[in-house]
C-alpha cells in the first residue's frame, strides 16, 4: 500500500520515550530487514541508552526521538529529531537531524510520512530553523519520504567504511 492524496494519512501519537519503551523498541526493531541500513538488530542495552538520551533531549531542547504510537496506542517505533552526535567523526555536526524507524507491521501504511509531518510541526514550534536527514542511498523508502517532505538533496557522500553512499537532505523551516 502507498499513501495517495485520496487516502487520508493514519493518525499518529508521539510521546517522550519511557524506560519501558526501550523494551518495546527492541521488540519492534528485532528484525534484520528493519535494521538493514543500521548494521542489524541491536541489544536491549542500546535502546535503554537511546531512550534515556531522548528524555534528556526533550527536557533540554523541547524535541527528541519520540515513541511513535498508532491509533490504539501500540508502539510502532520512533520518530523525531535530535542533534547530530558530536562524537561521530563524520556527518553534519551541529545540525538537527530528523528521522524515524518503524517496525515491519507499520510499513506501507503511511505512518512514515504522517510521523515526519508531525515531527516537522513540533521542531518548527521549538524554533528549529533547519533540519537535515541522513539516508543511505539504497534506502528508497526513506529517500521517498524526504523528497515528499520537500527536502532538497544537498550532498551525496561516501559513508564510513568506504563501500556505501549516503545522502544529506536539507529543509529550511518557516517560523510558526
Amino acid at each position: 500500500m502507498t499513501t495517495s492524496p485520496t487516502r487520508p494519512l493514519p493518525a499518529v501519537q508521539m510521546r517522550v520515550p519511557t524506560h519501558e519503551d526501550a523494551h518495546a523498541w527492541h521488540g519492534v526493531f528485532d528484525d534484520p530487514d528493519v535494521m538493514e541500513f543500521l548494521g542489524g538488530p541491536a541489544e536491549l542495552s542500546s535502546y535503554v541508552e537511546i531512550t534515556a538520551r531522548q528524555r534528556m533531549h526533550d527536557a533540554q531542547l523541547g524535541y527528541c526521538l519520540w515513541t511513535l504510537l498508532d491509533e490504539e496506542g501500540s508502539v510502532l517505533g520512533f520518530t523525531g529529531a535530535q542533534p547530530w552526535p558530536r562524537e561521530k567523526e563524520w556527518g553534519p555536526v551541529g545540525e538537527i537531524e530528523i528521522g524515524g524507524r518503524r517496525g515491519r507491521a507499520a510499513w506501507g501504511r503511511g505512518y512514515a510520512y504522517a510521523a515526519a509531518l508531525a515531527t516537522l510541526e513540533r521542531v518548527r514550534g521549538a524554533g528549529v530553523p533547519r533540519v537535515v536527514a541522513m539516508i543511505e542511498d539504497t534506502n528508497v523508502r526513506s529517500v521517498a519520504v524526504a523528497e515528499r517532505l520537500g527536502m532538497t538533496l544537498a550532498e551525496r557522500f561516501l559513508l564510513p567504511g568506504g563501500s556505501r553512499y549516503g545522502r544529506r537532505y536539507e529543509l529550511k523551516l518557516d517560523r510558526p
